[in-house]
């Protein structure tokens, strides 16, 4: 096969090749690698698959690796691939291997592997502990990683650059090439896809970006009557009939929300609106049955349904071509994330990609304004790899020793070529060599803890069957949260919903899940059963890890905005709807600033209350909260309440405040940072949470053979004992180091807690003694309440709230 042979298929398709699909044949068949970065719909598929079908050799065997973020996008991806085949490469064949591969598929494979494979970094890992691995993947040429953005930054993302690195050693001549729409970072992104310390110096690694004139429409749906007080989710019930109008006068339209809890309220909300479109609007996330999103997914390519409201489970990869409309119910928090939804739109020639903001609350006014500025200027978020996860390392050194097995000198050379563990010592290395091999200092005495033996020639090895079995069958690492199966008492699977929310009802207790309001009947091995509720509401679930936090760069760009808007900059659309909030935050307070730090005061029944405004995202200011508080109470005891939003923090006080450190900018200090967040938080609390996900990567905590799987009270209390022995007998164990690590890295955010508390340090004040809440203040007030109060009682003392803010508005235009 030929480029022309390549061109001549595109025109036979009737249409044109891209300047940059020809750019990725021409570097992929003079043995480069590389990153495609492009708009979603703009052909990268084609661009990286002809360009591997250029490189393909004679004779049978698999050729071509693909991975992909998702088993959803497997299917759809593979379709894909076999296109230009019957044309460009007729004896080949496409597959795809996931863990939704059926075992009839799979033996199929093992008769006659196809030449192109699609798989996830799991399944790919799984293939590593073949003990025919490099005879398997020894004639591989080329990998694609699809989707580069979405692993880049995770544990998944390092578990591909180890299997990069193994492939490489068995395929010289390896080509390896990204696909991503949504980066910023791009040149830290090829370099950890195609690290260049690989002694490759006749190769480079090649940056293509895609530029094609596709419109990008965001706008915003606005509210009627924003108020000037608002908090989290009060415009949502305003906002459904104007959602409901916009999908009547569109195409089909995908509607996104950030979390499965706000998917089941808005799903039920516009069915209670429009009883007829029962069957022609869908719900769609991942806690639902894999059934249940295929009818789903197969509706929308139809053109069948009108509408889907639908999680972060269709952001990627998957082309909806009849899909007209987004609408993005709230902020996505994230210039990436907006861009990845709004491409889910528009994919037929000359279509725009839309996207429409629907705010829940008056400051997400702003932040569509914001998002949509950023956005345009091309201002997306980095994503960088985890520096050296060892409990990924330890599970990799149990693939390799099972896949062939290995000698540790290579393979410390091989594990260190991969980005995240450039800068591993040999010290570390040959940790966790012995906590494979002996279980550290403290398992030595348990068989099962030494899963790799050297044998007669120096070749670390798997020498146990049993040992073998349990890791091929957690392979990965991805941790599950907590989650049980949900199941018709009558039969047949809905999907699965949090264990612990589950333990929180009684026989008989209603709630609403996949769109149905469920009555819950019992709980049995595992499983929770229900029955079709007789009662027409029900309690929502509630989904771990359901705030995301807003992004370094939507936060500044929010900021700029109402710098903008303290100046009388009102001219787009959102800041005009904003005005009213905004101009009533100017007469009680102030307007946050660039360059300043606002600070509010207010005495009240309840205390003292100290409100911050740093714009540094809920995470960084829950830990800043409680970092604050801490300080505050080491120069004056007090008993403190605490919130936070994405936009500042509120510190509630029994007694006055001493603010003294406050003003001189001391309370921002940030040489004791370390020793002072891990004072002020239950960081050993936090730790031994993120120790489960470590145990069960490193293969500490096997979660159970197939049909018997262990119960996540089961695996929390095995992980917390690996977690009390190593504290008390292996203090050294750098499992538990990386736990406070991860801590602070992840659930903290200790860079961009440093690098916000060095800025407030150097801002000057601009202090205002609250005479009532100002609407920046009252959404931070309302958080608390709402772990408090009762929805009854809050909306009492709600009202009370903007009554006063109303009354301190009236008395100060007097």
């Amino acid at each position: 096969m030929s480029l022309e042979d390549a061109e001549a298929w595109f025109v036979a398709q009737g249409r044109r090749p891209h300047d940059f699909q020809r750019e990725v044949w021409q570097a992929m068949q003079a043995g480069e690698g590389g990153l495609l970065h492009a708009t979603t719909g703009s052909g990268k598929t084609l661009a990286v698959w002809i360009g591997a079908l250029l490189r393909q050799r004679a004779g049978s065997g698999l050729q071509v690796v693909w991975i992909t973020p998702m088993r959803a996008l497997a299917a759809d991806t593979t379709r894909a691939l076999h296109e230009p085949l019957p044309a460009l490469a007729p004896r080949w064949q496409a597959a795809q291997r996931t863990g939704d591969t059926t075992s009839t598929e799979r033996a199929r494979q093992e008769r006659r592997w196809p030449e192109a494979l699609v798989t996830t970094p799991e399944s790919l890992s799984l293939m590593l502990t073949r003990d025919d691995a490099a005879t398997l993947l020894g004639g591989v040429h080329t990998v694609i990683v699809d989707e580069w953005h979405e692993l880049i930054g995770s544990k998944r993302g390092v578990q591909v650059q180890l299997a990069l690195a193994r492939l490489r050693r068995w395929c010289p001549e390896l080509v390896v090439w990204g696909l991503s729409a949504t980066l910023g970072n791009l040149a830290e992104a090829l370099q950890t896809l195609c690290p260049d310390h690989l002694g490759r110096t006749d190769r480079r690694a090649r940056l293509v970006q895609g530029r094609l004139d596709k419109a990008l429409v965001i706008d915003t749906l606005l509210p009627h009557e924003p108020g000037r007080f608002s908090w989290a989710g009060h415009l949502g019930a305003q906002m459904l009939l104007p959602v409901v109008q916009e999908i009547e006068r569109s195409g089909p339209t995908l509607i996104f929300t950030n979390v499965r809890s706000q998917a089941e309220i808005w799903y039920q909300l516009i069915l209670q609106e429009r009883p007829e479109w029962a069957g022609v609007v869908a719900l769609h996330h991942g806690s639902l049955d894999k059934s249940v999103r295929e009818w789903v997914e197969l509706g929308l390519k139809s053109g069948r349904l009108r509408a889907v409201v639908a999680t972060s489970s269709l952001d990627l990869g998957v082309d909806f071509l009849p899909v007209e409309r987004v609408l993005q119910i709230g902020s996505a928090k994230g210039v990436a994330r907006l861009l990845q939804r709004a491409g889910r739109s528009g994919h037929a020639p000359g279509r725009a990609s839309r996207v429409t903001l629907v705010p829940t609350n008056t400051l997400e006014l702003v932040e569509a304004a914001a998002a949509r500025r950023a956005a345009l200027a091309g201002q997306v978020e980095s994503r960088a790899s985890p520096d050296k996860p060892l409990d990924v390392l330890v599970q990799h050194l149990v693939t390799v020793a099972l896949g062939g097995g290995f000698e540790a000198d290579a393979l410390f050379d091989e594990v260190r070529s991969s980005l995240a563990y450039r800068d591993l010592s040999r010290d570390e290395f040959d940790w966790a060599l012995a906590f494979c091999s002996r279980g550290g200092a403290s398992l030595g005495a348990y068989p099962e803890y030494h899963r790799i033996a050297q044998d007669e020639q120096g070749v670390w090895r798997v020498p146990d069957r049993g040992i073998a079995k349990r890791h091929r069958l957690q392979v990965g690492t991805i941790v599950a949260e907590a989650s049980m199966q949900v199941k018709w008492l009558s039969g047949g699977s809905i999907g699965v919903i949090e264990e612990g929310f589950i333990a929180r009802l009684s026989k008989g207790d209603h709630f609403v899940f996949a769109g149905r309001v469920l009555e819950f009947v019992r709980t049995q091995e595992l499983t929770a059963y229900v029955r079709k509720a007789s009662k027409p509401k029900g309690v929502v679930p509630s989904w771990a890890g359901s705030r995301m936090p807003l992004s370094s760069e939507l936060a500044d760009a929010v900021l700029a905005m109402l710098d903008g808007a303290a100046q009388g900059d009102f001219f787009e659309p959102e800041m005009v709807a904003a005005m009213p909030m905004l101009k009533a935050q100017e007469r009680l307070s102030r307007l946050p600033r660039q360059g300043r730090l606002l600070v509010e005061t207010w005495r009240s029944r309840e205390g003292h209350h100290l409100f911050v405004y740093p714009f540094a995202g809920r995470n960084v200011h829950i830990g800043l909260a409680q970092l604050l508080a801490w300080r505050l109470a080491r120069h004056a005891p007090n008993t403190f309440s605490l919130s936070a939003n994405d936009y500042g923090l509120e510190i509630l006080g029994a007694n006055e405040l001493k603010l003294a450190s406050l003003s001189d900018g001391t309370l921002f200090d940030t040489e004791t940072l370390l020793a002072d967040v891990l004072a002020s938080l239950n960081s050993g609390e936090l730790a031994q949470r993120r120790f489960r996900e470590i145990a069960r990567v490193a293969g500490l905590v096997f979660g159970g053979y197939p049909g018997a799987p262990k119960s996540t009270r089961q695996l929390q209390a095995s992980s917390s004992l690996f977690f009390e022995v190593f504290r008390k007998y292996d203090a050294g164990n750098r499992l538990l180091a990386q736990a406070e690590g991860e801590v602070l890295a992840q659930e903290l955010d200790i860079a961009r807690l440093r690098a916000t508390l060095k800025r407030l340090a150097r801002a000057p004040l601009d202090a205002v003694d609250l005479q009532a809440p100002s609407p920046f203040a009252l959404p931070l007030l309302v958080e608390r309440l709402r772990e408090q109060l009762s929805t009854e009682k809050l909306k009492d003392r709600l009202d009370r709230l903007i009554a006063q803010g109303e009354a301190g508005l009236h008395d100060s235009s007097d």
